[in-house]
């Protein structure tokens, strides 16, 4: 597979997924604002891996969230679920060059909010006398999301299944940090869950550049792991700052 020019765009989503630099996925540098001219479809298999993150194939449940040991961990599975979903934004970039530009230059918007999510909990993390690594991972969307061959299944995965989950996750998990008394962890919850309302909302309205998603028997893809949703809202449609959230278009 050749690899991308430098300085561009594709080079960016390239090194992003392929680093095995935990200062680089926690931190990407600004992507270069042009592409290849006529960039190929590249499709990568994996995503690299820091030393630091201990891989395993099936991660422990997170069930009691009363110590601070056990919010740390549901913390740290959250982050690697952001590192995930800012990966295969940039693979899906590189994977499908020929959609048009609105919907390419929307995944990187994406990545980066993914990224600026991971922040936030990796200070959560540090709050409670923890780490990135300081858990073992599992590579839950890489075992699913390469499975996808055309843009609109990966819509389909990402918007009604795997971003539409977490819409349901972050509400759940704030109820439940309240109720272990740790605000902090449940603020950042609600601040990650308004801020992906955008994201489903990107997926969804990037339907009417790929074709109709009409009902989930007319999926493009089945992906093992991945139950069809709706589109469900458990938050107000308004950001942290208290703005309306903005309608993501492609």
């Amino acid at each position: 597979m050749r690899e991308p020019e430098a300085n561009t765009l594709e080079r960016w989503a390239w090194d992003f997924v392929r680093s095995t630099s935990l200062e680089l996925k926690l931190a990407p540098p600004p992507p270069p604002g042009h592409g290849e001219a006529q960039p190929p479809a590249r499709r990568l298999s994996e995503p690299g891996r820091p030393p630091e993150l201990c891989l395993v194939a099936r991660a422990p449940k997170t069930r009691g969230l009363s110590t601070p040991k056990g919010r740390a961990r549901a913390l740290h599975t959250f982050l690697h679920h952001e590192l995930q979903a800012a990966e295969v934004m940039a693979w899906a970039l590189l994977a499908f060059p020929d959609t048009p530009r609105a919907f390419r230059s929307g995944l990187v918007r994406i990545a980066l909010d993914e990224v600026r999510h991971m922040g936030l909990y990796a200070q959560q993390l540090e709050r409670l006398g923890y780490g990135v690594g300081s858990f073992p991972v599992r590579d839950w969307f890489w075992e699913r999301i390469p499975a996808c061959t055309t843009p609109v299944s990966f819509v389909a995965a990402m918007g009604l299944g795997l971003e539409s989950a977490n819409l349901e996750h972050t509400a759940s998990f704030a109820a439940r940090f309240h109720a272990a008394g740790d605000e902090e962890a449940a603020h950042t919850q609600e601040i990650v869950g308004r801020e992906e309302i955008a994201h489903v909302r990107f997926q969804y309205a990037a339907k009417a550049l790929f074709g109709e998603i009409q009902n989930h028997a007319k999926l493009p893809v089945t992906l093992p792991g991945i139950a069809p949703r709706g589109f469900f809202l458990p938050w107000p449609t308004q950001n942290h700052s208290g703005e309306q959230a903005p309608a993501a278009t492609p």
